[in-house]
C-alpha cells in the first residue's frame, strides 16, 4: 500500500501527521485491497481533509471533509473513509460468493 501525505498552504507539523496515521491504522483490515492512499490537506480559511483510494481491482473512492480544526476534519475523513472502504470490500465479496 503506498501512501501519500501532502499538505497545501500550510506546513504540516509531526504531531498532525503522527494523528493522521494514527487514524489511517483503522484500516489496517483493508490494507490488502488498497493499492494507494493519497491525502490532502488543504488550510484556507478552515482545513479541507481530501482522501482518494485506489482499490486492487481498479475502484478509486473520494472523500472529502472540512472543519476549522485539523484534527476533526481527519476524523470526519476518515469516518466516512473507513465507512466507504467497507461497502466497497462488501460489495465485492457479494459478487465473489455468487
Amino acid at each position: 500500500m503506498n501512501t501519500e501525505i501532502k499538505a497545501v498552504h500550510f506546513t504540516l507539523h509531526d504531531d498532525s501527521r503522527e494523528y493522521l496515521e494514527k487514524k489511517i491504522s483503522r484500516i489496517h483490515n483493508a490494507e490488502n485491497i488498497i493499492t494507494d492512499l493519497l491525502f490532502t490537506l488543504t488550510h484556507e480559511r478552515d482545513f479541507s481533509a481530501e482522501a482518494t483510494v485506489n482499490l486492487r481491482w481498479g475502484v478509486s473512492l473520494h472523500v472529502a471533509e472540512s472543519d476549522f480544526d485539523l484534527n476533526a476534519a481527519i476524523d470526519k475523513m476518515m469516518d466516512t473513509l473507513v465507512a466507504k472502504i467497507a461497502k466497497e470490500k462488501d460489495k465485492k465479496e457479494k459478487v465473489k460468493g455468487r
